[in-house]
């Protein structure tokens, strides 16, 4: 059977799939004349960030693509030049099928609010099944297009190392979107909480507080086409290292290729099939609502793979490898359930010590946080091991064979990554209809309803970014095996002696280690400071209004907050300090390969990757757990709002917010681009290095 065939029709069906979920939100009850109004805001203020967000970063993508065309995989003058201009091709093509994932997910999540919240007032199943919905739109066009995009370079044009200029425009966009959406969330909802919950004791999402649309903007420029873009580039660079080791094994386009692109399509029918079938039953846990569903897509894929490979003849051994990374992914995301779920003894034991300040919330959190990332980490370091054992020695000449298990094993993690993004988005759609139900004083049963539905979207979010930030992992590990596989065909073709792995006794491996450990706590400091200084900018703003307003903290119906002007602030603010910290990073990335070569780059990203796993976890599993220590309060635990105790939880979210939605994930993006920066540039570092 022709896989590549099989892909192009799953992704159009996937396509399809998105197209009549966005019909079935759109045409539900958009409610009240003030629910509309505000949503409008949301959805005006979503727009105007993404849209001068991305004029700046086709500005950036247009540089970049210049310096591909010229230097790319080999300078034009030496290599080529078709093969640069295809390259540069790719490279814009996914920055722009990046771009589109976010912007999908944007439009769909600010349609899907205003009606979440109405549908809240009657019942909670409606209300579930639209923020279901809204968020599966974005999981079936962003998986759809990654699958249609590796697989129609590949098509048209036989040279799969273009995949990785595909993955690199994906992965680039994606770091800087992530980064400038979550510079943005996090400066709205960290200045609307320390005035508003901290300073005045008014609700989370009180009209009165002119940071609370910001606040509902940030979940949609942050949590959805961030997040999208994000997890658009970890499902293409999983594709690509796998497809970039499959032809190396195969000697060119074979059965192991086709194994690939099987795996990915049967991971997309089967996320369609999920979505497809999801229900809740009256008074249902939607937490448990949306397990299920995950798990029902597990099962579906595996039977469906095993099928494919008997039916087939690919190798179980392969499959074996799938199935385990697969496995892994579940119970990863099972660990980071206890440590940041509500019902858990962590998340209670961190709220009970916030009876005695917020010094005790921080230091119960972090080291809940650390100890979150043990099974986390060591999940990862199974999955590899286990990939790389089962399949060593199907090739005996060479551990490609290995490298592409562990390849396999990433696809594995990420084949229902479909259901991941739909479960994802979900969560910020049902933030903002609380906030909606609360602006639009919809009443205290559709509070009620939205309160729970947007406490299992935060345990989920919880769940999906570390089971992403994991996935991330295996899947540069499959790129660490895919430059060693670059570098070693330019090392081949100048005759030169090839790499066949990196010791760390040798001095420009261990230099490159070291400096690669660094990179990821100077990106995640760089983030953070960002959202550090703008949210200071917007809480003086905050301030001046509530003191020149008339009537404003008072709630007198004649007062109105200047909500455009705390956008504008953290929209160029985010602008400002999007682009430092990705630089940096790449900067860094390129002058240890002019430094050390391809030897001082492979200790440079083992470094990078076992670093930025760490802290991306740490940081994501801190962030969710402090975030429902406070929820836990607030649902009249520990002596409920306005106590001591819900002081102290908002001071550890507050801490938590950019750790959670800001550096944590953006981690992950940034190991896999300074990897793929690796590959591609390869040829450039042998061929120009100091040392």
């Amino acid at each position: 059977m022709n896989w590549f065939a099989v892909s192009v029709v799953v992704a159009l069906l996937a396509f399809a799939t998105a197209a009549w979920l966005y019909l079935w939100v759109s045409k539900q009850a958009s409610g009240t004349k003030k629910v509309q109004e505000i949503s409008g805001l949301i959805r005006e203020g979503a727009r105007v960030f993404l849209n001068r967000e991305y004029r700046l970063l086709a500005a950036f993508v247009l540089v970049v693509a210049v310096l591909i065309l010229l230097f790319l995989p080999e300078p034009i003058w030496h290599g080529t030049p078709q093969r640069n201009i295809v390259m540069a091709l790719a490279y814009i093509a996914g920055s722009v099928f990046s771009g589109l994932a976010g912007k999908i997910g944007m439009n769909i999540a600010t349609i899907a609010n205003s009606r979440t919240a109405t549908a809240a007032v009657d019942s909670m199943e409606k209300s579930f099944m639209i923020g279901f919905r809204g968020g599966a739109v974005m999981g079936m066009a962003v998986v759809g297009a990654s699958l249609l995009g590796v697989t129609g370079i590949v098509m048209l044009t036989g040279d799969v190392a273009m995949t990785l200029g595909f993955s690199f425009g994906a992965s680039s966009l994606a770091l800087f979107a992530k980064a400038g959406g979550g510079i943005f969330t996090k400066t709205a909802d960290i200045a609307a909480d320390l005035v508003g919950k901290v300073e005045l004791d008014i609700p989370e999402d009180d009209p009165r507080n002119p940071a609370v649309i910001a606040d509902n903007v940030g979940d949609n420029v942050g949590d959805v086409a961030g997040m999208g873009a994000d997890l658009f580039d970890s499902h293409v660079a999983s594709l690509s290292a796998a497809v970039v080791l499959a032809v190396a094994l195969d000697g060119g386009i074979g059965k192991f290729t086709q194994m690939v692109f099987c795996f990915g399509a049967i991971g997309l029918l089967s996320s369609i099939l999920g979505v497809l079938v999801a229900r809740i039953s009256k008074g249902a846990d939607p937490t448990a609502a949306l397990n299920k569903l995950t798990y029902i897509t597990t099962g579906v894929y595996v039977v469906l793979t095993g099928i494919a490979t008997l039916s087939f003849g690919f190798d179980w051994r392969y499959w074996a490898a799938a199935m385990l990374g697969l496995g892994v992914g579940v119970i990863i995301g099972i660990a980071t359930d206890f440590f940041t779920n509500d019902q858990r003894k962590p998340v209670q034991q961190v709220a009970e010590a916030s009876q005695s300040g917020p010094a005790f919330t921080m230091l119960s959190g972090m080291s809940y946080g650390f100890l979150s990332v043990f099974p986390a980490l060591v999940g990862i370091a199974v999955s590899a091991l286990g990939a790389f054992l089962i399949t060593n020695g199907i090739d005996p000449t060479s551990i490609t064979d290995a490298l592409f298990g562990i390849s396999i094993a990433a696809v594995g993690m990420l084949s229902i990554v479909g259901m991941i993004i739909s479960n994802d988005a979900y969560g910020p759609i049902v933030d903002n209809a609380r906030g909606l139900v609360e602006m639009g004083g919809l009443g205290e049963k559709a509070l009620r309803i939205t309160d729970d539905l947007d406490s299992a979207g935060n345990t989920v979010k919880a769940i999906t970014k570390g089971f992403a930030i994991s996935a991330a992992g295996l899947t540069v590990i499959a790129l660490l095996g895919a430059f060693l596989s670059e570098a070693n065909d330019v090392l081949s073709a100048r005759g030169l002696e090839l790499i066949t792995g990196f010791d760390v006794m040798n001095p420009l491996v261990f230099f490159g280690l070291i400096v690669g450990s660094a990179v990821p706590a100077v990106f995640s400091a760089m983030l953070m400071l960002g959202v550090n200084r703008n949210a200071e900018r917007m809480v003086d703003e905050i301030h001046r209004q509530f003191e020149e307003i008339p009537g404003l903290k008072e709630g007198k119906p004649n007062a109105k907050p200047d909500y455009a002007r705390c956008i504008d602030i953290a929209t160029t603010g985010a602008l400002k300090e999007l682009i430092p910290a990705g630089l940096m990073a790449i900067l860094v990335t390129l002058a240890v390969g002019f430094i050390g070569g391809v030897t001082a780059i492979g200790g440079y990203l083992a470094g990078n990757i076992v670093s930025g796993l760490l802290l991306a976890l740490f940081m994501s599993n801190s962030g969710g757990l402090w975030d429902n220590a406070k929820k836990y309060v607030e649902a009249g635990n520990l002596g409920g709002k306005g106590s001591a105790a819900h002081k102290a939880a908002v001071v550890g979210d507050t801490v938590g917010d950019p750790f959670k939605d800001t550096a944590g994930p953006s981690i992950n993006t940034q190991i896999t681009v300074v990897s793929l920066v690796s590959s591609l540039a390869a040829g450039l570092f042998i061929l120009f290095s100091i040392f």
